[in-house]
């Protein structure tokens, strides 16, 4: 399991390292963001979604659970499972994990039986300073060679 750990100062850092990644990036990839609320899990989203290509406004989906992007170079499928906690309803989601697109799952915890073995998982924390500690954790061969690459280009 490769790990890789990368602080920000503010949220255009916090956007340029996710525009970096989504360039490494792969039809049916799965990223999960965790980290408490006003982490930055949705402006590394933004991030992603700008490193696509997408122009659309990226906001959270927490009260839609699930929102679709389709105006880049993939189609980003984002997720806000927050309020699935303690479901078990399966909303389709091997059609999103299996797709054409990037899947990003915030709260992921909440939905483990359903993700994928193979995922990057990206932990949002508080830094003392104000900033963020990004702690990125690859699971399977393909995610490990996307932190590797990631870690030797920031």
């Amino acid at each position: 399991m490769v790990t890789f750990k990368k602080k920000t100062n503010n949220e255009t850092e916090t956007k340029e390292i996710a525009a970096r990644l989504a360039s490494m990036l792969n039809r049916g990839d799965v990223i999960t963001l965790e980290g408490d609320l006003g982490a930055g899990k949705t402006t590394f989203t933004k991030g992603i979604a700008k490193g696509l290509g997408i122009k659309e406004i990226i906001s959270s989906p927490t009260f839609t659970i699930i929102k679709e992007y389709m105006g880049g170079k993939l189609p980003l499928y984002h997720m806000d499972v927050y309020r699935l906690e303690g479901s078990d309803e399966d909303i389709g989601f091997d059609e999103y994990f299996y797709g054409d697109g990037i899947t990003i799952v915030e709260w992921a915890h909440f939905i483990e039986d359903y993700l994928p073995k193979q995922l990057l998982t990206i932990t949002f924390l508080y830094a003392k300073d104000g900033g963020r500690i990004l702690s990125f954790k690859a699971s399977g061969k393909h995610y490990e060679a996307i932190v590797d690459q990631l870690s030797r280009n920031l």
